[in-house]
């Protein structure tokens, strides 16, 4: 794609290292985030790290070389939304990486000065990548909700789970079990702090084994997959939180009603971040022994077609895969 000029209060970046997200994965493999078909031609990439090259009239603070993590969503600031601070779902948003605004998997992007997070010299560009999906995370916890001493179930040990699961565990949750069917992904998340790792099959049984019949106090569906809100659904004590991180690839999708009446549960649903990416640098930078592992594999951009298959597939024993420009 042509690079233009910045405009006033705009940054050029280069683009050095972008992660695929899960909602990547949905266009990838099924053309399609939900009711959002993909309108081509179309460049996805939506968790990215780059180097400014050059800035635009009025931007201050900012020059060529300096290091940053990239903020791909773009809020109108007027609308109802924004003036009542529910910026994510700001009625004019421009998301970069959804159809007509093209995202990261490309060399240089212009972005408004505000879109720029500095990142410490010592941090990778891999690492930076993962400032936005755990912003994502960090948002599902003013739904969570977690007192000290909750027990939570996490479903799914994607990226957007293990960071879950590590937010949860910074949040002191008592005891944290984590379930997915890919046994590599079980590991990682006993390494980022699950106390319990268990395959799907049977899970909320067992969960509800473990508490004694009682449940847990939240479930986090970070898989939405056809059986997991579900799961979930069945795994939390009476009067509990049920919390969707996960985005379902079906437009409609069967709830068990019967027990989440029964319980009066609250569920939840979360919409991408709200301003917690700088939140998430600042953890990442504490924590950056921890949430290293995570990134397992990185690909050129002339691998990315093998990027996205070990990532659509769970091959490899595959964390976060990042591609780099």
């Amino acid at each position: 794609m042509p690079a233009e000029d910045p405009a006033p209060d705009e940054i050029q970046v280069r683009v050095d290292a972008v992660g695929i997200c899960g909602s990547d994965l949905h266009y990838y493999a099924e053309g399609a985030v939900g009711d959002t078909p993909c309108v081509f031609p179309m460049v996805m990439g939506h968790e990215p790290s780059g180097t400014v090259v050059k800035c635009g009239a009025g931007v201050t603070g900012w020059s060529p070389g300096d290091r940053a993590a990239l903020e791909p969503a773009l809020f109108c600031y007027h609308c109802e939304f924004c003036r009542t601070g529910h910026f994510n779902v700001c009625a004019n948003i421009r998301f970069l990486s959804t159809p007509g605004y093209p995202g990261f998997f490309r060399e240089f992007v212009n972005l408004p000065s505000a879109n720029l997070l500095a990142i410490p010299k010592e941090m990778s560009m891999e690492l930076a990548t993962l400032a936005e999906p755990l912003a994502v995370a960090l948002h599902s916890m003013k739904f969570a909700a977690l007192d000290p001493e909750d027990t939570v179930a996490v479903f799914g040990a994607g990226p957007i789970g293990l960071l879950t699961i590590a937010c949860v565990k910074i949040a002191g949750a008592q005891r944290i079990w984590a379930v997915d069917p890919v046994a590599h992904r079980r590991d990682l998340a006993l390494e980022m702090g699950a106390d319990v790792a268990l395959d799907a099959v049977d899970a909320a049984r067992q969960i509800e084994s473990d508490t004694g019949g009682r449940g847990v106090d939240c479930a986090i569906d970070c898989a939405a997959k056809e059986h997991t809100t579900n799961d979930a659904i069945r795994a939390v004590r009476n009067a509990g939180r049920v919390v969707i991180t996960g985005i379902h690839a079906q437009t409609h999708v069967p709830f068990a009603m019967s027990p989440m009446r029964r319980k009066e549960l609250a569920v939840f649903n979360v919409r991408r971040s709200n301003h917690e990416t700088r939140d998430a640098l600042e953890m990442l930078t504490e924590h950056a022994r921890w949430f290293a592992p995570l990134v397992t594999h990185t690909r050129s951009m002339d691998q990315i077609a093998e990027a996205f298959a070990i990532a659509h597939d769970y091959t490899d024993g595959v964390g976060k895969m990042v591609v780099k420009p």
